[in-house]
């Protein structure tokens, strides 16, 4: 039987907690954050747990883990 491959994006994108949580980036940090406020960029700094559901998907996309 042949390894699985690990999407490489997921790669890029994604950690795994020590649980087996998925930490992800927030999104809408790259650009136009003039129309932000301040309160909006502070609170998305950083990386944060994703949901469960997409977790799981998530998951389906490195059968080994993140080392």
């Amino acid at each position: 039987m042949p390894k699985l491959k690990t999407k490489s994006g997921v790669k890029k994108r994604f950690k795994l907690t020590a649980t087996g949580k998925v930490k992800a980036g927030v999104a809408g940090k790259r650009h136009r954050l003039i129309s932000h406020n301040g309160k909006y960029i502070r609170t998305n700094r950083g990386t944060k747990v994703i949901a469960k559901p997409d977790g799981d998907r998530v998951k389906l996309w490195i059968p080994y883990g993140l080392d």
